[in-house]
Formats: C-alpha cells, structure tokens, sequence
C-alpha cells in the first residue's frame, strides 16, 4: 500500500494574480496622468515626478496597501514608494552626470592630452595641442603624500581606539569626529594662515598639509569599525595558544581586518582626491610639469578643472570636461588597483591551497 505525498506550497510562494495585477495598475496609471497634466500645463517634467506623479504613485499603492493588507498596507506602501522613487532618482542623476563628462570629456581626449602640459598653450589654443600630463602627476604626488602620513596615523588611531584600555580613547574618538566634519576651505584657510606666518612657499606640500585633515578622520572611523568587527573569539584562541597579544593583533586580528582597511584606504582617497577649495588656497598654479613637490607651482586635476571651466572659451571648457573624465578615470584606477592588491594574497594562498 502506497501513499503519495502532495509537495506542500509555501504561502508567500502562491501567485495571486488578481494582487498582480492591482500592483501592475498601481505602477503604470499615474505615469502616463502626469505626462498628460505637464503637456496641458506646460510643466517642467522634474517638478512634474514631484509633484504630481509621486503623490500620484503614493494614493496608487496605498489603495493597493489596504486592500491587500488593510491599514497597515499604507504605511509600508509608502515606504516602498518612496525608497524606489527617491533611489531610482538618485541613480538617474549620478548616471546623468557620467553621461554628460564621458561626452563632453571625449572631445579633448587624444593621447597628447594625457601627455603634454600647457606651457604654450592659450585659452583659444586648438584641442590638439596642450593636455592635463602635470596635473595627473601632480594629483598623484599632492594625494600620495597625504595618503602616506594620513593612511597610517588613521590606522594607528584605530588600533589605540579598539585595543587600548586607556581613559583617553573617549577624548581621541571625540577629536576624530569633530575633525571629520571640518570644512575643506577651513583646512586650507588653516595651512593659508601658517604660510603667511612662516613665509613659506606655496608648493604640492602645503596643498597635501592641507588635504590631511581632512583624510585623517575617515580613514580612522573606517578602520576603527573594521577593526571592531573582527571577531573577539579570534583573539581569545591566539591568546589561548600562547601568543603575546602583539603576535596575536598583527598575525590574526590585523590580516582578519585587512578587507575593512583597504576600504578605509579608498573611502579616504575618494575625500581627497577631488577637493578643489584647500588646494587654490595653498598651491600656485602652473603649466609646466614639476616634479618637485616641495618647491615651485604644482596644479592638480581639480584645481585645473577650476581654472580652465571658468573661462568664456569653448576650448577651454572642453578642457576643463576632460579634465574631469581624466579625474573619473584615475579615481576609478586607483580603486581598482587597490582592490587587486587587496585579493592577490588571499589569491595566492587559495593557490597554494
């Protein structure tokens, strides 16, 4: 004697296909309304998805809400909306702009334009002549220094914080925080006012003094919450096998957290690497390649941006657009880098493995 066992359902795997299609009305019936009251009103079409597709789309689902749900379907209705609009509108815009720099941007682009610099060259100057070469390398030389004192002072920060018993963690995590909301023109002003009273020269140095502060504090709250991930148990099992809690931080705590820091590393690139403000304010501009971070003019990409967009010429506009596509591309490169560095170990062991 056999018995057959029907395979049971699970509830929220049942199609409703009335609910479907109220959701389906839900969606498409308030986009198509308000096409029509901006063409009758002559309504901006931005103002228009504010103003009236989304209450629109709002009444919609909370009708649906409290059919399938009753009242409490209105409360998480909007929610969805609202999340899904808000975030589809913000997604629009950051690929508008990305639309807009990687066209305007190739214009200039050519492989003189990586090269060369803009000794010779005049607002009218043609595209073919002259690039933005010094200030890829004075971006990288201005943000390499900062990156070098900031990245490991945050890191060092970070492992006081978390792993130190001291009553100064409180005054030191106050300090970072407070930092972290420091405007960037107030930075610069900062570094201004030291070189007016050391009579230093403006150079990449004092542009990179001026970008630490403002690095400092990000890459330490991401390490320290990296850090403070890391299992607890991992340490007790290191210590457990007889090792000194140094060995224990730098050979389990450490490599367990490395993820955690080389985000810390990239959040606090993505700072630095397109501030504008701190760096007209401590740094000449010039047109000729330097190599010498310490001494003489130095331009870096944003402030080239800054110089060149602000000109009435359409030549110099287009350089200062791709500028701007050059900037997206090394930012995108040296988080790609990083992220390579980051795996290629775990790689390798997996490898070995």
């Amino acid at each position: 004697m056999s018995f057959s066992v029907r395979p049971t359902v699970q509830p929220w795997r049942r199609a409703n296909l009335k609910r479907r299609f109220e959701i389906l009305l839900a969606v498409a019936i308030p986009l198509p309304l308000t096409m029509l009251f901006a063409l009758l009103s002559n309504l901006d079409v931005n103002l228009a998805l504010i103003a009236v597709f989304l209450p629109l789309q709002l009444i919609a689902a909370g009708l649906v809400g409290v059919r399938a749900y009753g009242k409490r379907g209105i409360g998480d209705a909007a929610l969805v909306v609202i999340t899904i609009f808000f975030s589809t509108f913000v997604l629009v815009l950051l690929l508008s702009v990305l639309f807009s720099v990687i066209v305007e941007g190739g214009r200039a682009i050519s492989w003189q334009f990586f090269s060369q610099n803009n000794v010779y060259v005049s607002p009218t100057t043609s595209l073919e002549y002259g690039g933005v070469g010094h200030a890829i390398l004075g971006t990288l030389m201005v943000v390499g220094l900062t990156t070098l004192a900031a990245v490991p002072l945050g890191i060092a920060m970070a492992v006081y914080l978390t792993q130190s018993q001291s009553k100064t963690r409180n005054l030191v995590r106050t300090f970072t925080q407070a930092l972290s909301g420091l405007p960037s023109v107030v930075s610069g002003l900062f570094i201004l006012t030291i070189i007016e009273a050391t009579q230093m020269g403006r150079s990449g140095f004092t542009g990179a003094l001026a970008l630490f502060p403002l690095m400092l504090p990000t890459v330490a709250r991401v390490a320290e919450e990296a850090l403070r991930l890391v299992p607890v148990d991992l340490r007790y099992a290191a210590l457990a096998l007889g090792a000194p809690n140094y060995r224990a931080f730098f050979q389990v705590i450490l490599p367990a957290a490395k993820s955690g820091l080389m985000t810390a590393l990239l959040l606090g690139l993505a700072r630095v690497v397109g501030e504008t403000a701190p760096l007209i304010l401590t740094m000449n501009p010039s047109s000729s390649t330097s190599l010498n971070p310490f001494d003489g003019g130095m331009t870096t990409l944003p402030t080239f941006i800054y110089n060149y967009l602000a000109s009435s010429y359409q030549t110099s506009q287009a350089r200062a657009w791709g500028a701007a596509l050059v900037l997206l591309m090394v930012v995108g490169l040296l988080f790609g880098l990083a992220r390579i560095l980051s795996k290629s170990k775990t790689t390798k062991k997996k490898a070995s493995k």
